[in-house]
């Protein structure tokens, strides 16, 4: 293993964070089993306690597991001045068969990790407590989908070698590349760029319309429509916005705008996609817990809050990824 600040920060955070998700797990067993608002037993009341305590420790933890993600990906562009070959965090994170896997496990961690942040904060906004037997389910989910992420982070650190030659990302994401990516890379621009931009626009405006109104309609429409958008950015990324960014027609690298080279761009881009897009979803996903009645008021408000913070975020993506567009003289014609 390659001893870097980071890869030992990695290590170290999310294995206290599975640590505290393993204790909480059992915990989350009792609660699905022995759970009853409406009791004032002993024992009732003892996991009460033990819950509150607990669902504290785990959302830090969860909180570190969100912004590991974002470690993970400097943490690999900052190793690959230590491997043959590689240019960025690509070349780090095809340096061997558990990289890219460690980067989708975090990317699945984050997502599940914030909509478990928020369900507990609905939750301790009722004096009931109506969706702690929600939470500690998804807790259960979330447990084996942490571990089997830390397994993928330590074989990926662990079998890093300076040793090793691998492929930079103009291999990876070449015309000639037989993988997912490369293929999205070369869609026609024209069209990429239409699909991108109209989803923009629907996205925006289901966005407006569920905050002012809180129609099921337009909430249902907003969390599909930012689920969707999240893969249809991540693909214009790859297609055509990265391309402006480096001011080049062939190279379609989403990693390289992490760099220093870039100003960094790349953090603030992903940060506000992923920021727009998972408060979106959530708005549809809380939907159903209106109709519990201490929540009846309390949810309306989040969903306001969450919509208005997801057309943010996702106008800020969009208004990042045009900056080169408007400022560089760098044009995509006859692409």
């Amino acid at each position: 293993m390659i001893i870097q600040p980071g890869v030992l920060a990695l290590t170290l955070g999310s294995g206290i964070t599975l640590i505290l998700l393993l204790f909480a797990g059992g915990l989350g067993l009792k609660v699905l089993f022995r759970w009853d608002i409406t009791s004032s037993s002993e024992a009732q009341l003892a996991l009460e306690r033990k819950t509150y305590l607990i669902s504290a420790l785990v959302q830090y933890g969860l909180l570190f597991e969100i912004v590991s993600l974002f470690l993970f990906i400097y943490t690999a562009d900052d190793l690959h001045n230590l491997l043959v070959g590689a240019m960025c965090a690509t070349g780090s994170l095809n340096a061997n068969a558990y990289g890219f896997p460690a980067l989708y496990a975090k990317i699945a961690i984050l997502f599940l990790s914030a909509a478990w942040i928020a369900l507990n904060y609905i939750d301790n906004k009722a004096e009931d407590y109506p969706l702690t037997k929600t939470k500690y389910r998804l807790l259960l989910v979330i447990l084996p989908v942490v571990a089997t992420g830390y397994i993928l982070q330590i074989e990926y650190f662990s079998r890093l070698s300076p040793d090793v030659i691998t492929s930079c990302c103009g291999v990876l994401f070449s015309e000639g590349g037989k993988n997912i990516a490369s293929s999205i890379a070369f869609l026609p621009v024209k069209l990429m760029q239409s699909l991108f931009y109209c989803l923009f626009a629907a996205t925006v405006i289901s966005g407006v319309a569920a905050r002012r109104t809180l129609r099921r309609i337009y909430v249902l429409c907003l969390s599909f429509l930012s689920g969707t958008f999240f893969l249809m950015a991540i693909a214009a990324i790859l297609s055509f916005i990265s391309l402006y960014f480096y001011q080049l027609p062939t190279h379609h690298c989403p990693f390289d705008i992490l760099q220093a080279g870039y100003y960094y761009v790349g953090y603030p881009l992903y940060a506000s996609l992923f920021t727009g897009s998972f408060f979106g979803v959530m708005a549809g996903v809380v939907e159903p817990f209106r109709k519990i009645s201490s929540l009846s008021s309390v949810i309306p408000a989040i969903q306001r809050r969450w919509a208005l913070v997801s057309v943010i975020g996702i106008v800020l993506f969009v208004a990042i990824s045009l900056i080169p567009v408007v400022f560089l003289p760098f044009k995509l014609e006859g692409y």
